[in-house]
């Protein structure tokens, strides 16, 4: 079992920036790879990023890529999101998850509660 909780989210000018981080509590964070989704308004949940348990894999959608960076510290069982050049299609609820399999899709066993980011025109 492994809990999870977002922070970092807020309202930003577009073109502007936002980390959102992910702290990670319960069983070792090392074991797990990493991903981060998101869901706007009256749309369906999106995959934005992955990061393997090494960070050596690192996977985006096509919509941010060049944009947004995903990281993880063991050190500090804390995986990021760093989001920079930020549009207002980038408005929704940022979710982080955990899992046994990278993957692009909502394969994860556990799941953070959800940041929102407001990005402004």
């Amino acid at each position: 079992q492994v809990q999870l909780v977002e922070s970092g989210g807020g309202l930003v000018q577009a073109g502007g920036s936002l980390r959102l981080s992910c702290a990670a509590s319960g069983r070792t964070f090392s074991r797990y790879v990493m991903g981060w989704f998101r869901q706007a308004p009256g749309k369906e949940r999106e995959f934005v990023a992955a990061i393997s348990r090494s960070a050596g894999s690192k996977y985006y959608a096509d919509s941010v890529k060049g944009r947004f960076t995903i990281s993880r510290d063991v050190a500090l069982n804390t995986a990021y999101l760093q989001m920079n050049r930020l549009k207002p299609e980038d408005t929704a609820v940022y979710y982080c998850a955990a899992g046994d399999v990278l993957t692009t899709t909502e394969g994860y066993d556990y799941w953070g509660q959800g940041t929102q980011v407001t990005v402004s025109s």
